[in-house]
Parts: C-alpha cells; sequence; structure tokens
C-alpha cells in the first residue's frame, strides 16, 4: 500500500502532471551545444581557409624570395663578366699602344729607306751616279770591273729587299693594328651589352624586392587573421568543452534523480559505471590519419582531433562503450555526427557517417550498433573519424582502445 501511495505521489509531483503554463522557450544544453559545435565549425572552416591562404602566401614569399635570389646572383656573375670585359679591353688597349709605336717607327725606317733609294735610282738611271761610277772604272782589270759590278747588283737587290722588307712589316703591323682595333670594338660593344643587361637585371631586382615587399606584408596580414580567428576558434572549443561538460553533469543529476526515485519507489538502480577505463574498436580498419597535427595536399596544416579508419561506406559502427547519446545529427564538416555520454566525463564521437540508428537520449550498449560509415561533410573519401573527449577536450584515443 505504501508503494503505491508512493508512486502516485511522484506521478502527481512529475512535470507531466502540472497544468502547462506558457511562458518563453528557453535553448537547452543540447540545443547549445549543437549551436556552439556550428559556430566552431564556421571557425573552423574559416581558420582552414586562412591557414591555407598563408600557407600559399608563404609559398609565394618564397618563391619571389628564390627568384630576387637567382637575379641577384645574375647581376653578380654580369659584374664578374663586366670586370673581365674591363681586364681585357684595358690590355687590348695597352697592346694598341704598343703596336702603333712599333707601326711608327717602322714607318719612319720605311720612310727613310724609301728616300734612299729613291735618291740612289735617279742617280744611276737618269743622272747617274758617280760614286758607283768611279767603283767600276777605277778597276785595273776586266774581271774586277765584272765582280764590282756584281757587287754593285747586289747592293743595289739589297736595298730593294730591305724596302720590300719594310713594306711588309708596315703591312703587318697595320694588319694587327686593324685586328687589335676591331677586337677593342668588339668589346666595347660586348661592355655595353653587359652594362645594359646590368640596367635591366638590376631593375628586375628592385622589382622582385618590391613585390617580396608586398608578399611579404600581405603574408604578414594573413598572419594576423589566422591568429585572431585561432584565438575565437579556441574560446569556441572552450565554450564547446564548457556546454559538453555541463551537459555531463545533467545527465548525472538526472541519472542520480532517477536513482533517488527508484529508490523511494523500493527499486534497485543498477551503480554507477562512472568512466570506463577502456573503450572498444568501434569497427575494424586501418587507420588513415592519426591523432595531432597533419598536412593534407592542398591544404594548410591543421590540427587533427580523432583517428580516421579506412573503411567502405555503410561499414557498420558500434558504439566504443555504454553510454547515453548526447547528439545525433548533422554537424558541418563532420557530416552526420553522433556523440555519446560514457561517464566520467569521457565521450565518444564518431564522423562522416552515411546513416544514424540512434536519438539524442537513447541509452546504447558497448558494441551496439549506432551509425553506418560514409564519406559525408568534409572526407577526402570513406572513412570514419573516431574522437575520444574528456571533459569536451579532443584526447589521443589510441591508448583506449583494445
Amino acid at each position: 500500500m505504501k508503494r503505491t501511495l508512493a508512486i502516485v505521489l511522484l506521478l502527481a509531483l512529475s512535470p507531466a502532471a502540472a497544468p502547462a503554463v506558457a511562458r518563453t522557450h528557453r535553448p537547452t544544453i543540447a540545443e547549445k551545444i549543437h549551436a556552439a559545435k556550428i559556430k566552431a565549425e564556421q571557425l573552423q572552416h574559416r581558420l582552414h581557409e586562412k591557414r591555407l591562404e598563408l600557407n600559399l602566401a608563404t609559398n609565394k614569399v618564397n618563391d619571389l624570395v628564390g627568384q630576387l635570389d637567382q637575379t641577384n646572383a645574375a647581376i653578380g656573375e654580369v659584374r664578374a663578366r663586366i670586370g673581365q670585359l674591363d681586364a681585357n679591353e684595358r690590355g687590348t688597349q695597352a697592346r694598341l699602344a704598343w703596336n702603333t709605336v712599333q707601326l711608327r717607327a717602322a714607318q719612319r725606317s720605311l720612310d727613310l729607306q724609301d728616300a734612299l733609294l729613291r735618291r740612289r735610282l735617279v742617280s744611276i738611271y737618269e743622272n747617274g751616279d758617280i760614286q758607283y761610277l768611279n767603283v767600276l772604272l777605277s778597276a785595273h782589270s776586266f774581271s774586277e770591273f765584272v765582280e764590282r759590278w756584281e757587287d754593285l747588283r747586289l747592293l743595289i737587290a739589297a736595298n730593294q729587299q730591305t724596302v720590300r722588307a719594310r713594306k711588309a712589316t708596315a703591312k703587318r703591323v697595320a694588319g694587327i693594328q686593324s685586328a687589335l682595333l676591331a677586337t677593342a670594338q668588339a668589346l666595347a660593344r660586348q661592355r655595353q651589352q653587359q652594362a645594359q643587361a646590368q640596367t635591366q637585371l638590376s631593375a628586375l631586382s628592385s622589382e622582385r624586392g618590391e613585390l617580396v615587399a608586398v608578399a611579404a606584408q600581405q603574408r604578414h596580414g594573413v598572419a594576423v587573421q589566422v591568429a585572431m580567428i585561432e584565438d575565437l576558434t579556441a574560446a569556441q572549443e572552450a565554450q564547446l568543452e564548457a556546454l559538453i561538460t555541463q551537459r555531463e553533469r545533467e545527465l548525472a543529476a538526472a541519472q542520480a534523480s532517477q536513482r533517488r526515485a527508484a529508490g523511494i519507489a523500493g527499486v534497485i538502480a543498477p551503480p554507477n559505471s562512472g568512466a570506463p577505463s577502456a573503450l572498444s574498436w568501434p569497427l575494424s580498419g586501418p587507420i588513415t590519419s592519426p591523432f595531432g597535427w597533419r598536412h593534407i595536399s592542398g591544404r594548410a596544416p591543421d590540427f587533427h582531433p580523432g583517428l580516421d579508419i579506412g573503411v567502405n561506406v555503410g561499414t557498420t559502427v558500434a558504439a566504443a562503450s555504454s553510454g547515453t547519446v548526447i547528439m545525433a545529427q548533422w554537424y558541418g564538416g563532420y557530416g552526420n555526427y553522433v556523440l555519446i555520454d560514457h561517464g566520467g566525463g569521457i565521450s565518444t564521437g564518431y564522423g562522416h557517417l552515411s546513416q544514424i540508428f540512434v536519438t539524442v537520449g537513447q541509452v546504447v550498449q558497448r558494441g551496439q550498433a549506432i551509425a553506418a560509415s560514409g564519406n559525408t561533410g568534409d572526407s577526402t573519401g570513406p572513412h570514419l573519424h573516431f574522437e575520444v573527449r574528456k571533459h569536451g577536450k579532443p584526447i589521443d584515443p589510441a591508448p583506449w582502445l583494445h
């Protein structure tokens, strides 16, 4: 009889038995968690975009710095070549000066020889050369006359040979001088070309230097934005952790209330299990991305708050431990997402699901099918994203799995 009266009393005091009173809707903790997760996801998306933008800006700066270094190296090579050309030109000018001296000396010798020969020829063939005739007529015999005639002939031939040699020397020196002048002109043209190239390279270096400065300034601006968003994301994540913790406390309070009600009703309630000591694998498959910082091609580095397990779409996902479902819905980049509270501040999350088999508030058992794996949300391929949270904060799942 007492037990019956207690049950009736509990029913009478329950909220369902109280008359409905119109009042303004106040969001529940679950709704707050959902709103906070959506906001956190938006911030994460913005952070990902800004990190990618920062990565691209950094690559642009590095590329421009590399181009600038190449340009400066080319300028150094051009300057070295100009210095070598200057040295070659100075050597050529010195050779030109020396050959000019030789040419002038040869020309003077040639002029003197030509004048001497001309006087002698005129004296012999036009007016006669008394000296030559005296030499011939002073001969005492015919044989001596012949010998003197031959000597005079050889002397004249020697003079002619000397003239020809002088002319050949003058021609050779003139040819050398002409070649050296052509070389000097070629060197001057090369020097002018190299100077123009140096001017162009200097202008290019200045332009690229300005581009590097602009790119560095842009990178700094993006870095500041990334830092600001990271601060916002950290604050939003902290808010989310607080909401999850509050939800866990509410669940614990509700369970305690149920236990008290059961005690009043005379029903023996099972003891609280507390936090699980270990978790079972939600499904079997290779780990394609571990917990922590990671680098995905085409993306900026980001923090991965769980494990990615590679499986085909539709693979059954089991609860890693017994607990209460506190989220079962679409959650931004996670796609279809399930979050289970296991007590003691430990919860597990399951993302990118193709189907969800449970609802918020449902109690599930370890190994119970809760969803099917998929490729929803921000996913690079079919897999399950599995995470473990302690008081709402993501921790490495690996040590928990057995």
